[in-house]
């Protein structure tokens, strides 16, 4: 009799310890992350300013073949970092990027660190810190940006 008690009240104790998760909305695209935003004039191009070896990490934010990118681009260096995927609105203005070991290409200025950091996948966090400025995160990294003239 207990059993069939215990198996009856279950289902409505299982939901009180499960995660609930809110839909954040997320952009494919350079034209759905402006709706996202509601920022028509948001900067898809960001320079690094809190570097301390002279050689910024420019940030572009790129649609290629309907996918949405982001690269970043060693300066005098080439290519540290690029990936792909969809960028997602966390809360107010923070914006989080998860990307996969498939949707991520390192490139000749990546470091070994850098290599096994997000060789398999992981994501960036975007934070506005104003309208001039962006804090762009990952794990053991972060930089403070801001916009490049169009």
């Amino acid at each position: 009799m207990r059993r069939k008690c215990f198996l009856l009240v279950l289902p409505l104790l299982l939901p009180l310890h499960c995660e609930a998760r809110e839909a954040h909305p997320c952009a494919a695209t350079l034209g759905e992350l402006k709706i996202m935003l509601g920022d028509p004039a948001f900067p898809l191009r960001w320079e690094e300013t809190s570097m301390d070896d002279g050689k910024p990490l420019v940030v572009s934010i790129l649609e290629k073949n309907g996918v949405l990118f982001l690269e970043f681009t060693k300066t005098r260096e080439g290519l540290w970092i690029e990936s792909a995927g969809v960028i997602c609105k966390t809360s107010g203005t923070d914006l989080e990027t998860r990307f996969s070991g498939e949707q991520v290409r390192l490139g000749p200025a990546a470091s070994w660190i850098l290599r096994q950091a997000l060789g398999s996948g992981g994501k960036f966090m975007l934070t506005k810190l104003g309208p001039e400025q962006l804090r762009i995160a990952t794990n053991g990294w972060s930089g403070s940006f801001s916009p490049l003239p169009r």
